[in-house]
């Protein structure tokens, strides 16, 4: 997906909203700001937002002098998703469909987004989960799901977030383990997950992980480590959380289910539908959507 002028603002809010939570000194909020205007000033439009937000968050961990300025949150928000996904175990194995139940929950977990908001409570999370859980939802497209699953001889999960990584683990265990290796960021970017966070979240101990080598807020795939290339080429269904991903992969030619909440007007105009429906979609195919 390709940067529109409408990305613009947020770049300016998300790069000063982030030197805001990792410093408080005002030189560097400046020169964030004066670098991310410099840069649209001669933008190539042809480039995803992750890879602008690629550049922005490498300056920002330089002039802070800090290669991971996220570390804290993230330990933070992967901590509170443990505490509630314990008590969710018992939802997805009561449920009519514990699949589809995954799929809900995993999409609530799409709410811990620093890049979008640098400030979510337990109470925001509580109400998606709520909502997320109740919502009208395609029985169709789980039943395409299902199918692809058992099709597929290997599936790659890209992860999204800290704390949502344990959301995911929800969905991942209700797949085929032995066919699912799951991918993380290669650096800390954001409050995106790494190695560590998916070993906090159990991860480690029932599939395959791998990082992609890659400090970008999505999935650029010129820029991945030849592993995860080699990962990605041979996977014949992707399962992509969030909208970093979205963003870096909707035009690639995978079998690819995008699972995510729609959280910026952009996103949203591009998958035609509203800020705050919860996505799952297949590449190519009609999104199944329901306002959150």
């Amino acid at each position: 997906m390709k940067i529109y002028l409408d990305c613009m603002p947020c770049f300016i809010r998300q790069a000063l909203d982030s030197a805001k939570l990792v410093t408080d000194d005002e030189m560097v909020h400046e020169q964030v700001i004066r670098y991310v205007l410099k840069l649209a000033s001669d933008l190539d439009m042809s480039k995803t937002p992750p890879e602008i937000g690629q550049q922005i968050h490498r300056l920002i961990r330089e002039l802070v002098c800090n290669d991971d300025p996220y570390r804290e949150s993230k330990k933070r928000f992967n901590r509170l998703a443990l505490d509630i996904c314990n008590d969710l175990e018992d939802t997805i194995g009561s449920s009519e469909d514990p699949l589809e139940t995954a799929i809900r929950l995993a999409i609530a977990g799409n709410i811990i987004d620093l890049g979008v908001k640098t400030s979510i409570s337990e109470s925001d999370i509580e109400k998606i989960i709520t909502n997320c859980l109740t919502a009208d939802f395609d029985k169709s497209a789980i039943e395409e799901f299902k199918n692809a699953v058992s099709r597929a001889e290997r599936i790659l999960y890209l992860t999204d977030n800290a704390g949502e990584i344990v959301f995911d683990k929800l969905l991942i265990e209700q797949l085929p383990l032995e066919k699912v290796t799951v991918a993380v960021r290669g650096k800390p970017v954001i409050n995106d997950a790494t190695a560590e966070d998916a070993e906090f979240a159990g991860l480690t101990e029932l599939v395959e992980v791998i990082d992609n080598g890659s400090d970008a807020p999505g999935t650029i795939i010129d820029g991945c480590s030849k592993e995860f290339k080699r990962s990605f080429e041979q996977s014949d269904l992707i399962i992509s959380k969030g909208q970093g991903n979205y963003e870096t992969l909707s035009d690639k030619q995978k079998d690819i289910f995008f699972v995510l909440k729609a959280k910026c007007p952009v996103i949203a105009r591009n998958l035609g539908c509203e800020v705050g429906e919860m996505i799952f979609k297949r590449a190519s195919s009609t999104a199944i959507s329901q306002k959150g």
